[in-house]
């Protein structure tokens, strides 16, 4: 079980909410080589970890081979990570305009060196990759990506069953996670897409055969996935054809409880109460969703200044509301339709990376976290 490494999201705060009420493997948010190399005082926070993340996971996003290897080098160097996670699957207009993220596989040379030079540089440090199936139907990249990084030596590859140009829309493609998974025998295969259950987690292993499940938009306000998925899919691979599915439903009052906790978190992370508040502003929908709270009550929490402004208004809630079942479910997060997916002009002629496009990428990682 994976928490998804997300922009804004995955902070040393809201990994160690997730870990209270469950067991899984906690990627930290998507930071770029460059920043890392240079030291960026943004970059060192972004892979920052508490004493009580005993197993450290960065992701790191980068479109050049050299840096990429500086900036594995320094994490191994100064033992800041206990794995590295390469971002392939990025589909973020600003990202692949430049030809990084979901748009880089595209580039078989290129993706190719990038991994190996980021596995040579790791050592005994676990490599993964997660990306996604190609930048369309038309050009899609997920095998011959899969099989160059499965012979570069990384320990697992991750596949979002969407193309770039899909973004977050529709249904994910959980055949493609499955065709890689046939493909790949010899390393494991994770899938990403459309788990928004412990019992999607099930489905998803039985339908594809994949060794384990990366779980991002779903987990979004709700923190007790894990426990969920904890129990699930303990069942399942001992044998249980029928594993415990049954899930976490909290009432009001303990959705307000991990709200405040999440609360609590980030400002031990920011150290800074206001910008704690600030930050959690965007979590307020997804934790609440479906619950009877009213539009005011929203607005209201999402405009506190301090934890004691939060606390009071949560003590306004009805604690005992029952858990309102699907009203609070399914797809939360981005959502959307359908985009065309920006791209370097003359990108997808060749596969071959030209001088030109070389130089695009090195506009590629100017921001911090690339997401």
């Amino acid at each position: 079980m994976v928490l998804a490494p997300m922009a804004g999201i995955t902070n040393t705060a809201y990994r160690r909410l997730c870990r209270e009420y469950g067991n899984g493997l906690f990627v930290s948010e998507m930071v770029t080589s460059r920043a890392l190399v240079e030291r960026t005082e943004e970059s060192m926070r972004l892979i920052g970890h508490h004493e009580s993340e005993q197993f450290r996971s960065v992701q790191l996003y980068g479109v050049d081979p050299a840096t990429i290897s500086k900036a594995i080098e320094m994490l191994v160097q100064e033992n800041l990570a206990d794995h590295i996670d390469l971002n392939f699957g990025c589909p973020v207009a600003k990202v692949t305009r430049k030809g990084g993220g979901a748009a880089l596989p595209w580039k078989s040379e290129l993706f190719e060196a990038i991994v190996q030079s980021a596995v040579k540089a790791a050592g005994e440090i676990p490599v993964t990759v997660k990306m996604r199936k190609g930048i369309d139907q038309d050009h899609l990249t997920f095998l011959d990506a899969g099989k160059a990084a499965r012979d570069a030596g990384v320990t697992a590859v991750a596949l979002h069953g969407r193309t770039a140009q899909d973004f977050y829309s529709g249904k994910a493609d959980w055949d493609a996670i499955a065709e890689l998974r046939e493909a790949l025998p010899d390393v494991q295969v994770l899938g990403n897409g459309d788990i928004w259950s412990a019992a999607d987690a099930v489905l998803m292993m039985e339908k594809t055969g994949v060794d384990g499940i990366v779980v991002g938009r779903g987990c979004l306000g709700r923190p007790w996935l894990f426990q969920d998925l904890e129990r699930a899919i303990a069942g399942y691979l001992t044998g249980d054809k029928t594993p415990n599915v049954e899930e976490v439903m909290p009432t009001l009052g303990e959705v307000a409880d991990a709200f405040y906790r999440h609360g609590e978190l980030l400002t031990e992370f920011f150290d800074e109460e206001g910008r704690a508040c600030r930050d959690i502003r965007k979590h307020v929908a997804w934790y609440f969703k479906g619950y009877p709270v009213g539009g005011d009550f929203r607005a209201a929490l999402a405009r506190v200044e301090s934890l004691q402004q939060a606390a009071d208004l949560l003590g306004t809630l009805e604690r005992g509301a029952p858990y309102p079942g699907e009203e609070a479910e399914g797809p939360r997060g981005r959502l959307g339709s359908l985009k065309s997916c920006s791209l370097p002009e003359g990108w997808l002629a060749s596969r071959d990376l030209t001088e030109s496009h070389r130089a695009q990428l090195e506009f590629a990682e100017l921001s911090i976290s690339g997401g």
